[in-house]
């Protein structure tokens, strides 16, 4: 029988900087039955798994409350329940085409379909009220408050005013009395030594000996020790100021991708028994019917049931021109409604509305370690006692071997101890990786974790899918041509055939009849001539409507217009003949046209180095009919295995491999790519599979991708060299007894805080290919 693994999330509060997720991780790591912990101090979450026979909640909440952080249960639904093995993916292959017609015209191969399961029982999270009740016994003593509200009002906060209090009053009092100096700086030292010390010995305790708070700790008293003890006091209070810093710079980056949920309304309008109620939004349930005003903001997700309006999405998707919504069209909560009133009916509850879903999936993927990431913990683990071990030698060898001061090495050894404070080093991959995924979130890319973040700026080759990617997914009409009479009686007479037909080709020519305000005839009985057109008759006069080759057993067509008709199939055109009262009448050309952005899009990615393809079941005359627009190298007639095959030879020619579709098909192929990513609207499919996610479906917005992976790189390897820079300045400048403890301190915080700085650079918005 397989191992059940149960996961839980919690909201941590306190959590400001990675020294605190580090010892969180150990702590709970050590808990007997955890088989595995995520931290992540941008989320502010920690995700738990462990064995299914094992209830630790309340083991966990009491040993995270010990260290001074308090934990909130992440609502079931949220976590995820599961029977390894992990994940069971099935694929169904079905040959489809891009779009094949009743008038006998090509079919396209090979449109594989791929639908992964996800299971999203209640997590094993214990209720919140007793969650909260065990943390407040752990937190009983420590100064871990809440992240949210004013900074004074934080525990953080409040020590770091005593402290700052007692600092002044002492040197007050020293002024005055000044024999008492060092016992008066003794105690301001104290208020916020206490603490730290205490914070130190349970970490300590809980397998974290070598924390931040045990160097600041063994620092401060060793100053005392060495009579420092104005500059012991003060070098507690930077250290103070510093992690409160850390605090409102972890705040905000945390807040940028929170802030989305802002977008959703509070409140909205029900239809209930012919009346409007005013509820809460987040009361709202599947199937509900809502009104929704002109200029309000759309409160949930929802299936538009009457009415017309341009709804604005750039709060969500970034989509910088409004979008015209009229019945059976999908509206995003966030979005803001135009000049018309729309009834809708709600898709999806406030939990599991689009929002709210980007929300989870980029705190989980912050929660997941970059290769870098992880590297840097790794050298953190080994960096830090070896920081102790070198200031020990540095206090200790002058001395011994050299018959230098006592106090004068002493107090650079102590000086070390904080100059290698591993917070800033630590801190420099997630911070930056937070900011870009919020970034990302904001302009419609999601990514799925550091790692996939960090793989998509190496990406060196790019294969697209080409229907619903490059192209529209849906065809339209091109041209009309009017053999005999108007294009207007053309285009009127096929659409009379058409009406009733919900075909594809059919909709683009009765889409194209109404945008040019055509008046189409009624007509009695419309007769389908199986895999060549359709027939039947208006005012008299007996029509076809079908493949150019049925027409021309029907009326032979001259050498002009077979000339014509050879023409469009050549740009890779559908064409279908109208024939009308024994003459060729016309012609209409249709195809699925390329994205407004596609060629933009294919561009930006070429000017970056990435060499691009088209990968299509399409047939061949069309597709490089769409291929030379974008002047890209096309593979088509492919069936999914063929896709797979020419990602695995791209890849084996040392190439890194992005594949794009919709999200729902082309499994294999996505599966055997580097990065795979969805292009969709914000759809279920495009949310949960493959590594990366274009909401809004544009074809720039993969540039878009790379290059936001690419400087979040950029600003990973900034962050690295300011805090290791910046460490070994002061350690040299240390060792040569230029600086002290006071600079020593401001290193390690202020590196803190410039690389958290940096990365919040980050958060600015992200230019589209």
């Amino acid at each position: 029988m397989a191992n059940t693994i149960r996961e839980a999330r919690y909201r941590v509060e306190g959590m400001d900087c990675a020294s605190c997720a580090t010892k969180i991780d150990t702590a709970v790591r050590r808990l007997s039955g955890v088989e595995d912990v995520s931290v992540s101090v941008s989320a502010g979450t920690m995700l738990v798994k462990f064995a299914d026979e094992n209830d630790l909640s309340t083991s966990i909440v009491s040993k995270v409350g010990k260290l001074g952080y308090r934990l909130h249960p992440i609502a079931a639904g949220h976590g995820h329940e599961r029977t390894a093995p992990a994940h069971v993916c099935s694929a169904h292959d079905h040959d489809h085409g891009d779009h094949g017609h009743h008038h006998g015209r090509d079919h396209n191969h090979g449109r594989d379909h791929h639908h992964e399961h996800h299971g999203h029982p209640a997590g094993s999270a214990r209720p919140k009220g007793e969650a909260e009740k065990a943390a407040a016994i752990g937190l009983h003593g420590h100064d871990h408050g809440p992240t949210s509200g004013p900074w004074w009002k934080s525990g953080k906060g409040k020590l770091t005013i005593a402290s700052g209090l007692a600092l002044v009053a002492a040197y007050g009092v020293g002024n005055m009395i000044p024999a008492t100096e060092p016992w008066i700086f003794t105690l301001a030292m104290l208020v916020g030594l206490l603490p730290i010390a205490r914070r130190a010995l349970v970490a300590a305790t809980m397998g974290t000996p070598f924390s931040i708070e045990m160097l600041m700790t063994i620092a401060a008293v060793g100053a005392v020790f060495i009579g420092a003890t104005e500059e012991a006091a003060m070098v507690v209070l930077l250290f103070l100021v510093g992690e409160l810093l850390e605090g409102v710079a972890a705040g905000k980056a945390r807040a940028s991708i929170q802030s989305l949920t802002a977008l959703v309304p509070k409140s909205a309008f029900v239809e209930r028994d012919g009346r409007l109620d005013e509820v809460p939004a987040e009361t709202l349930s599947v199937g509900a019917i809502i009104l929704v005003r002109p200029g309000d903001r759309i409160p949930a997700d929802g299936l538009v049931l009457s009415g017309e309006s341009a709804v604005d999405e750039a709060p969500v998707t970034g989509e910088s021109m409004p979008v015209r919504k009229e019945t059976n069209d999908t509206v995003v909560a966030g979005t803001v409604n135009g000049s018309g009133a729309l009834r809708v009916q709600v898709t999806a509850a406030a939990a599991d509305n689009t929002i709210a879903r980007i929300v989870r999936l980029v705190e989980e993927a912050q929660e997941s370690k970059a290769p870098t990431e992880r590297f840097i913990d790794r050298f953190s683990r080994y960096y830090t006692p070896a920081v102790v071990v070198l200031a020990a030698l540095v206090a200790v060898l002058p001395p011994l071997l050299a018959g230098a001061a006592w106090d004068e090495w002493i107090y650079k050894g102590l000086a070390i101890l904080l100059i290698g404070c591993p917070c800033a080093l630590v801190i420099s991959t997630p911070a930056a990786i937070a900011a870009a995924l919020s970034a990302g979130a904001r302009r419609g890319l999601l990514l799925k974790g550091g790692a996939v973040l960090e793989n998509v700026g190496r990406v060196t080759a790019a294969a697209f899918d080409k229907t619903g990617t490059l192209t529209e997914g849906r065809p339209q009409v091109t041209d009309i041509v009017a053999f005999h009479g108007t294009e207007a009686d053309v285009l009127r007479l096929a659409a009379a055939l058409e009406q009733g037909s919900s075909h594809p080709l059919a909709r683009a020519i009765l889409e194209r009849s109404a945008a040019d305000r055509l008046s189409i005839p009624g007509i009695a009985t419309v007769n389908a001539v199986g895999g060549k057109g359709l027939e039947g008759a208006v005012d008299g006069v007996a029509l076809f409507f079908g493949s150019p080759k049925a027409a021309g057993e029907r009326v032979p067509m001259t050498d002009d217009q077979k000339a014509r008709v050879s023409t469009l199939n050549d740009e890779g055109k559908t064409v279908s003949v109208l024939v009308a009262g024994g003459t060729v009448a016309g012609a209409i050309a249709m195809r699925d046209e390329p994205r407004p952005d596609a060629a933009t899009g294919v561009k930006a990615l070429k000017d970056a180095g990435i060499h691009v393809v088209m990968l299509t079941g399409d047939n061949r005359r069309t597709a490089d009919a769409i291929g030379r627009q974008f002047g890209m190298e096309v593979h088509a007639e492919l069936l999914p295995e063929d896709k797979q095959r020419i990602v695995r030879e791209l890849k084996a020619k040392g190439f890194s491999v992005a594949k794009i579709g919709d999200g729902i098909n082309d499994a294999p192929a996505l599966a055997a790519a580097d990065i795979g990513i969805a292009m969709g609207g914000g759809t279920d499919v495009a949310l949960e599979t493959a590594d990366g996610a274009v909401l809004h479906g544009r074809v720039g917005d993969v540039a878009a991708m790379i290059r936001l992976s690419r400087a979040t790189m950029r600003n990973i390897f900034q962050n690295i060299a300011i805090a290791l820079g910046l460490k070994a300045v002061f350690l040299v400048t240390t060792i040569i007894g230029v600086t002290g403890l006071w600079p020593a301190i401001l290193a390690d915080t202020g590196a803190t805080v410039l690389v958290t700085i940096n990365a919040l650079r980050l958060l600015r918005p992200v230019k589209a290919g």
